[in-house]
């Protein structure tokens, strides 16, 4: 398998020669919260598989419902037409979400749901007669997916600099990182509102949409907003008649502890953008929510050219939207997201034991989002040197202890499966513990 690797497979994120030195994971199987290789040896997914698994793999009802539908239909396209399927999940969405979300238009991944409420939020003020509000205002350190325009709003150095000239212009503002700021949480979040009031101010007139990943920002390293922090950007773009896109491909269906994570302030923005956990992390299927009055304003006769030009080949596939509406009916049934909840709860108590190593920085955790800073100084929050890779280490050290996860530069993550049970969420915090513990020498 690791010759087949080298010669033919090209990992997305992945320093080639770096991965190919050590011997890969292969992954042949899966069932509840582990996977098993090729080799037999089996891991917990402490990933959830870059965050999109929900009730664990080789779940029976998401299987049998993929089944169910595949003797029915595999695909066939939206545009045009529609299907059961899509039709079915598009109104359990409109129940699911906040008031203002209205309508449901579908994509293959979270960077297409992004680019999708992009063109919608550009677009609308040009169909309303406002062509001057063309401009985008998104947060230091974001994360939207690898598309252009889902680069062109993020903001984290490493993904995105490289490809600047391919990229449209954005304002960027402060995320409130309040373990890096010079003061206290409150504080930080002050300046960080200011800041952004002072932008609209200057520019509401010429701005489309901001664009914010809602209470947690996951590339970033699990960075948490503080308490009312989200609320007050929703009012601002109120006040300045700016439209608000809350990316919840990452926070979406349960993992903070919400199904959204704008519920947890009571936020209804206008756009909104959703993957990863869509499906239960079965099959690639992504949406765009919206309001009825952005999709009423690409509504008129054919001549007009009004409608939204936009489209993907696999849009609303059946198997992925069936799959999805099983994953619901388990979240309903289980009572997931107050179970998340009860979950998050252990694991805070098994983060503070963690908390106490001496190069653990800070801990990050909203619902079963969780981010680990290391670093080589706590008392005055001195970073390792980039080159030592302490994170990918402790990573690789916690797969030969048996859990798989992935780094954030020197942020270890652990976003488990949703529906992982007590004893795994201790065994993976025990493992987690050991390798920091075993990396850093504490």
């Amino acid at each position: 398998m690791l010759e087949k690797n080298r010669r033919f497979l090209w990992n997305p994120f992945t320093q080639m020669s770096d991965y190919l030195a050590q011997e890969p994971v292969v992954v042949e199987r899966g069932s509840g919260v582990k996977l098993v290789d090729v080799n037999g040896v089996e891991y917990y997914d402490g990933n959830s598989s870059l965050w999109l698994n929900v009730h664990g793999h080789n779940r029976a009802e998401l299987n049998e419902a993929i089944a169910a539908q595949l003797e029915r239909i595999a695909h066939s396209t939206l545009l045009g037409m529609a299907s059961v399927p899509a039709l079915d999940l598009a109104e359990r969405l409109v129940e699911l979400t906040a008031a203002r979300l209205r309508k449901v238009f579908y994509s293959d991944s979270g960077a297409t749901a992004v680019e999708i409420g992009l063109k919608m939020a550009f677009a609308y003020w040009r169909r309303i007669g406002r062509p001057e509000k063309s401009g985008f205002v998104a947060f230091s350190n974001g994360y939207h997916g690898d598309t252009i325009g889902a680069m062109s709003v993020g903001g984290i150095d490493l993904f995105h600099a490289e490809f600047g000239p391919l990229l449209f212009d954005c304002e960027r503002v402060s995320y409130p990182y309040a373990y890096r700021f010079a003061g206290s949480e409150a504080d930080c979040a002050a300046a960080c509102v200011a800041e952004l009031e002072a932008l609209l101010d200057a520019q509401a007139e010429r701005t489309a949409c901001l664009v914010v990943e809602p209470i947690v920002q996951g590339a970033a390293g699990m960075i948490t907003m503080p308490p009312g922090f989200l609320k007050e950007v929703e009012r601002l773009c109120r006040e300045h008649d700016v439209l608000l896109l809350a990316d919840e491909v990452a926070t979406g269906f349960g993992r903070t502890g919400a199904m959204f994570a704008c519920e947890h302030e009571g936020v209804e923005p206008d756009l909104m953008a959703i993957g990863k956990g869509l499906t239960g992390g079965y099959l690639p299927v992504a949406a765009t929510l919206t309001s009825d009055a952005i999709y009423d304003a690409f509504s008129g006769e054919w001549a007009e050219l009004k409608a939204l030009y936009h489209g993907h080949s696999f849009t609303g596939n059946q198997l992925g939207c069936s799959a999805a509406l099983a994953s619901l009916d388990l979240f309903e049934r289980d009572r997931l997201v107050a179970r998340v909840r009860e979950s998050a709860e252990l694991v805070a108590a098994g983060l503070r034991e963690l908390a106490t190593l001496p190069h653990v920085g800070d801990v990050r955790q909203r619902g079963l989002m969780v981010g680990i800073e290391l670093v080589a100084d706590r008392g005055t929050k001195e970073p390792f040197d980039w080159s030592d890779a302490t994170g990918l280490r402790v990573c690789r050290r916690a797969r030969e202890l048996g859990m798989l996860t992935r780094p954030l530069g020197d942020v270890v993550t652990f976003l488990p499966p949703l529906a992982s049970a007590p004893e795994d969420l201790a065994a993976m915090l025990a493992i987690l513990q050991d390798s920091i513990a075993d990396v850093t020498g504490a």
